[in-house]
């Protein structure tokens, strides 16, 4: 099974990947741990991604998209991935197509969690304060919201298209949302 998770930065794709993973037997490949990974072990790519994360950007596609590459080279995501914080652009939607194309495989769905603006927005303030993230200031998440709007929420779209898309509400108890994020890829 090869997957998708989209959806606005604190919609829960975190946690979902990551039950998603387990259920299917796949690897969840976040870009944000990786990047995380990269600036607690203070790598000049961490300290590059830490000053953009800081300021509420987003990694440049070059670096993000050699990073993924590398990660879906690896044996433990050759049955199969579920993608977490990628692609985020259309540039990357054409650089995943072609990562697919050169290994025989293509995806199997792409899926949406959908939460409201406002939620998100308090969620995120929340683990600002339990996981002293200093990433997540109102500002900044606001920002990330409008970037997400901007650029990564054109891809529903996309893949809306070429029929990969299941769309399912984020909100909810998290186990709630798992079965129905479940139920919707294994639905559709």
């Amino acid at each position: 099974m090869r997957l998708v998770i989209l959806g606005p930065p604190g919609a829960g794709k975190g946690t979902q990947a990551a039950r998603l993973a387990a259920h299917f037997t796949i690897p969840a490949v976040s870009t944000g741990d990786i990047f995380r990974s990269n600036i607690a072990e203070g790598t000049p790519l961490g300290v590059q991604v830490k000053e953009i994360l800081d300021s509420g950007g987003y990694v440049s596609d070059d670096i993000t998209n050699a990073m993924v590459r590398d990660r879906l080279a690896q044996d433990d995501a050759q049955r199969g991935f579920l993608l977490d914080g990628y692609p985020r652009t259309r540039a990357q939607v054409a650089e995943l197509d072609a990562m697919l194309a050169d290994s025989g495989h293509a995806l199997d769905r792409v899926v949406e969690l959908t939460v409201e603006r406002e939620e998100i927005v308090q969620r995120l303030l929340k683990r600002a304060e339990t996981e002293g993230r200093s990433d997540d200031t109102e500002d900044v998440i606001r920002r990330r919201q409008q970037i997400y709007t901007d650029e990564t929420a054109p891809l529903v779209e996309v893949y809306r298209e070429r029929g990969l898309l299941v769309a399912v509400d984020g909100l909810g108890e998290v186990d709630e949302v798992t079965q129905r994020l479940v139920s919707a890829i294994e639905q559709a």
